[in-house]
């Protein structure tokens, strides 16, 4: 389908939420100029002011096209963080853990932390993006800080912000900026032993990177994201990434590509620093005893080895561990060229670090929900690399699961994917998943965002994220004809090593959701709906006794095909993945899991 064709159903789609009965505002809502603050200073006054940072859509492409020195973006950040009442010397307090990587750094951070607050410390956690609610990237002991603790300090950061303000330092820091000085706030006044730092995007010019002194770096597996701001390259990613190492300041790494570990290497030498290869995960198990990790999935194995190095190096270097039991000698660092960085050393995990890996937990990720008849397989899978693990994951944990007696089982892809991400790619790598429907839609949990503040977003509009989901639709259903004309599933081409034995089911003639019968590809089932709520409600047909459908609210029914309803209604067995996106994995969670927004 034409972009123009596109846009024109989505401008429609658009006017007909607009002029139903009980409606909210939209056009204002989405596209109008941010709330201004409130007088009060609690939690939803605090969410309501910190979204009023966030920077519009039309901005942000100036700032795209018009991006000057990084390094400028830097010092504007050590600025904000000196009017906050702060200097960066401050920082070394905090005995941080800097970690980035394309895929897997929360996953090493969440293993990391929990390890370490099993030694009985004090740990604060800093990552990114939230799922449910905005605390939820500031922890103290695992846990996202009360809305209690989130308010005193934000309003304490805001206003000292506010009051600094003068003709030449008149801005406020952005959404992502202030959040970060607002951590490192409230680390210092809690008092934290140490603190595990994750990386908005990149490394050596996000704004984490004013850290001058952490005790250790990670760099989680790399791969391709980003690339508007990083580098359309795996080298030059690498480049960003390894901008985080620091003179004397030990690294770790888990295996990479040559070229991008090439470039690590380069990055440690040029800064001084030692760098290392952390073995994989067998090297640390006893024959006798596997170790046993929260996070599903085999891709979390890297992650956990990485973990364990930088846990073990963080206690050595502030004397928690008995350094002469555990200190191996470390190899020079200054490495001939073409030299792989050498194994970082391995030793026996003790208890508390064998039961901070198997008590890690990580929401969204490789994350399994049984609901009744539906069984939710969720994960914020959104690279190409990650997507195949999600892939793998989700194939292993569907095949150990109980089979429906009369086999009537169906499986549902809910997707979306933001930024500049190659969303035919993914959509193509989940192909083997062989999904009986596909249903797209925005990162909104509801038409109306009114009382959901922590997930509003004033970066895109209504209209941007419709378009992209009829665009992901359209991509799918030309997936879906190459791949195997009128029966896809039945075609010897959607066969995959180790993915045969699946169900296959007739094939389901179900319609296009807003798309006219001429362009309806031969025997698609993809859908798209406005928020998730309402993808949720289709889905789930009432059987989820978890899942709540709110009421219609006057908006008019969608032009669902009866036929897949019926189905969804009388399979014995649903299963659905939930993917492409952290926020939309953040608005399914929310629905599902109605205690996490508490």
């Amino acid at each position: 389908m034409g972009s123009r064709r596109i846009r024109a159903l989505q401008l429609a789609l658009w006017r007909r939420l607009l002029e139903a009965p009980a409606a909210p505002p939209l056009a204002r809502r989405w596209l109008s100029a941010r709330p201004a603050r409130a007088p009060r200073m609690e939690y939803p006054d605090a969410i309501r002011t910190l979204n009023t940072l966030q920077t519009n859509a039309s901005y942000l492409e100036q700032v795209k096209r018009e991006r000057g020195d990084p390094q400028a973006q830097l010092e504007a950040m050590k600025g904000f963080l000196e009017r906050s009442g702060l200097k960066v010397e401050d920082l070394d307090q905090l005995n941080i853990i800097h970690v980035t990587g394309t895929k897997g750094k929360g996953s090493v951070c969440a293993f990391t932390e929990r390890i370490l607050r099993n030694f009985g410390l004090k740990t604060g956690f800093y990552s990114s993006p939230h799922l449910v609610q905005v605390r939820e990237r500031i922890r103290i002991n695992g846990q996202p800080i009360s809305k209690e603790l989130f308010s005193k300090y934000f309003w304490q950061v805001y206003n000292q912000l506010e009051e600094t303000k003068d003709s030449e330092q008149a801005a406020m820091p952005a959404y992502f900026r202030f959040l970060t000085i607002m951590a490192f706030h409230v680390f210092l006044q809690e008092k934290v032993d140490l603190a595990v730092v994750e990386v908005g995007i990149g490394g050596a010019y996000d704004c984490t990177n004013i850290i001058r002194k952490p005790v250790v770096c990670g760099v989680s597996s790399l791969g391709i994201d980003h690339t508007s701001i990083l580098g359309d390259t795996i080298e030059k990613i690498a480049w960003q990434k390894g901008g985080i190492f620091k003179p004397g300041v030990p690294a770790f790494t888990v295996p990479q590509p040559e070229r991008p570990l090439e470039v690590l290497k380069e990055q440690a030498q040029r800064n001084s620093c030692s760098l290392y290869l952390c073995p994989d995960l067998d090297a640390f198990e006893k024959e006798d005893r596997p170790l046993q990790l929260g996070l599903a999935g085999d891709h979390q194995r890297s992650n956990a080895s990485l973990a364990l190095q930088l846990a073990r190096m963080w206690l050595e270097r502030k004397g928690y561990l008995d350094i002469g039991e555990l200190r191996d000698p470390w190899p020079n660092p200054e490495l001939p060229a073409k030299r792989p960085p050498p194994l970082a050393p391995v030793f026996r995990p003790g208890e508390p670090m064998v039961q901070g890996l198997q008590a890690t937990e990580w929401l969204g990720r490789n994350q399994i929900l049984h609901h009744g008849p539906v069984t939710w397989y969720i994960d914020g899978a959104h690279t190409t690399s990650s997507i195949n693990a999600c892939v793998r994951w989700f194939h292993q944990s569907a095949l150990n699961e109980e089979k429906p007696r009369d086999g009537s089982e169906l499986r549902v892809l809910l997707f979306n994917v933001t930024g500049d991400r190659d969303t035919a790619a993914l959509l193509k790598l989940l192909l083997p998943c062989k999904f009986d429907y596909a249903v797209f839609c925005p990162n909104f949990t509801e038409v109306s965002t009114a009382g959901n503040a922590d997930q509003q977003n004033f970066n895109v509009t209504l209209e941007n994220v419709l378009t992209r989901c009829l665009q992901n639709q359209s991509y799918w259903n030309r997936l879906m004809e190459a791949k195997g004309g009128q029966d896809p599933w039945l075609s010897p081409a959607a066969e995959v090593e180790g993915m045969g034995g699946w169900l296959k089911p007739a094939p389901l003639h179900s319609s296009l959701l807003f798309m006219p019968p001429s362009t309806r590809p031969l025997n698609s089932n993809s859908l798209v709906f406005p928020c998730i709520s309402h993808a949720l409600q289709w889905i789930t047909q009432g059987r989820d006794p978890h899942f709540q459908a709110p009421a219609s609210r006057g908006l008019h029914p969608h032009p669902v095909a009866t036929s897949g309803a019926v189905l969804l209604q009388e399979a014995a067995t649903i299963r659905v993945l939930v993917t492409g996106s952290l926020h939309l994995v953040g608005g399914v969670l929310k629905l599902l899991d109605p205690s996490l927004s508490q």
